[in-house]
């Protein structure tokens, strides 16, 4: 068995790893890489094998960065199966088309400039009619649901608690009379988090790829993150200003409402309007409330006394481009959350030259910021950010709550791994972190007990079993 890491490989971004056994090839998952525009478009456009080989592909989860990339596989010669939790599919259903129309209108503003300098025009990374047919391709897994995907592999998906649908997957390998027992973590959840259950133990495993976004970090408790995010609230509107929430459309949006719906339900929310200024978030939203499934107890329980967490008293969903401006000429204190999660796209940054120069408003964190966004920019409060081309004075404040993280930190991926049999465990690969977040993470589990911990390059390879 032969693993490589195309994607994700010292770095947050474009999720993609090759197992190869049996003469077949298995990619687990296809994602987007996100960083500076011309490596970014240069590295998703060319795919670091012959798609046609892939047999097929096993899905963590639908955000861009893990599946965001797929419908480029299909363009590119890709006829096989995707396996995914029904969840995640639905959420892919709703992102990849978003995924396809950016793709487009950044195409056409494109070629807009090489018409005006006389240079060849360029094309789509994807299209909607790639999408269309991925979604075809893809075929809904239950959680514990053991599946053969390939000859020689099969794969169970276990909740990671991260967003919905989310997938821990343990992928058996049976090559030479003997199975190896590979863990794939994807993006791993929390415990005790909102609207999700928790993640769910894989048993155990010889090999574990395990993400380590937050490798060097242990998150804010979650209890008291209400209060914390209150006293956000409140001084912003004590001083008039708004509070300019950049979230992901998917997950980080709707687990920011659940607990605002509790702030608001225990009567701890100011009476302030609340805009969702997203068509990804709405669709997406809805998505959510055809899985329940999903949920846990809590909020399964809110449903059943028919108390909406997505659609209380004063949220108002945004769907058009003129609602959205007309959000510019509130002068009035007021809670917007728009995308993308790390300020690279989307309406957040209108939202953002209207209002980041000014004192009285607050920019709001509540995700991971990936190096070179100007989201990272604003986390680490440069004076002066550039917005659309133009400088802007960082005169807002700058709120950052990492309670709100999907992500599993230190401690918790620790805990995680730590509940896999150390002597059965014989290889630990860290990927999805950058560097700094891996080495750290890895020092911890060398101190836990684990011996054979690696962090692999962009496009190296493992073999196990010859």
């Amino acid at each position: 068995m032969t693993l490589q890491f195309f994607g994700a490989a010292q770095t947050v971004t474009g999720s993609m790893h090759l197992v190869s056994a049996n003469g077949s090839h298995i990619l687990l998952d296809c994602g987007l890489y996100q960083g500076k525009r011309a490596e970014a478009f240069e590295r998703n456009r060319k795919l670091p094998f012959d798609a046609a080989s892939i047999d097929a592909v096993v899905l963590s989860h639908a955000h861009i960065d893990h599946a965001g990339n797929l419908p480029n596989l299909v363009r590119s010669g890709f006829i096989g199966p995707i396996y995914a939790t029904s969840a995640t599919r639905d959420l892919c259903n709703v992102m990849l088309y978003d995924s396809a129309y950016i793709q487009e209108r950044d195409v056409e503003y494109v070629n807009k400039k090489h018409l005006n300098r006389d240079e060849p025009p360029v094309e789509a990374l994807y299209t909607s009619e790639d999408v269309e047919q991925t979604i075809a391709q893809m075929k809904g897994v239950r959680y514990r649901q053991k599946v053969q995907v390939a000859d020689g592999f099969w794969i169970t998906f276990f909740d990671a608690g991260h967003v919905l649908g989310s997938a821990v997957t343990l992928i058996e390998v049976m090559e030479s009379g003997k199975t190896n027992r590979l863990g794939f973590t994807g993006d791993l959840g929390r415990k005790n988090m909102p609207i999700l259950k928790d993640p769910e133990p894989i048993g155990d495993v010889e090999i574990m790829i395990s993400e380590s976004t937050y490798g060097a970090r242990v998150h804010e408790p979650i209890v008291g993150m209400e209060e914390r995010l209150s006293q956000v609230i409140r001084r912003t509107i004590d001083r008039g200003g708004k509070v300019i929430v950049p979230a992901f459309s998917v997950g980080k949006t709707q687990e920011f409402l659940y607990v605002l719906f509790s702030l608001n339900d225990t009567g701890r929310l100011p009476a302030v309007p609340i805009f969702v200024d997203s068509p990804l978030s709405v669709n997406a939203t809805e998505v959510f409330r055809l899985h329940p499934e999903c949920f846990d107890k809590e909020t399964n329980q809110y449903i059943m006394q028919d108390e909406d967490p997505f659609g209380f008293g004063r949220l108002k969903y945004v769907r058009s481009v003129d609602e959205s401006k007309k959000l510019n000429d509130l002068h009035e204190p007021c809670i917007i959350i728009a995308s993308s999660g790390m300020c690279e796209a989307g309406r957040i940054l209108h939202h953002l030259a209207n209002n980041i120069d000014d004192p009285h408003h607050t920019i709001l964190v509540i995700g991971y910021m990936a190096e070179h966004t100007l989201g990272r920019r604003i986390v680490e409060r440069q004076p002066v950010v550039r917005i659309f081309g133009e400088a802007f004075q960082l005169r807002s404040e700058v709120a950052i709550l990492n309670a709100f993280s999907a992500h599993a930190g230190q401690d918790e991926l620790v805990g995680y791994i730590s509940a896999v049999d150390r002597k059965a465990l014989k290889k630990i690969f860290l990927v999805h972190g950058e560097l700094q977040q891996a080495e750290a993470l890895s020092a911890k589990l060398s101190e836990a007990g684990f011996e054979s911990v690696h962090i692999p390059g962009r496009g190296e390879k493992a073999e196990f079993g010859r």
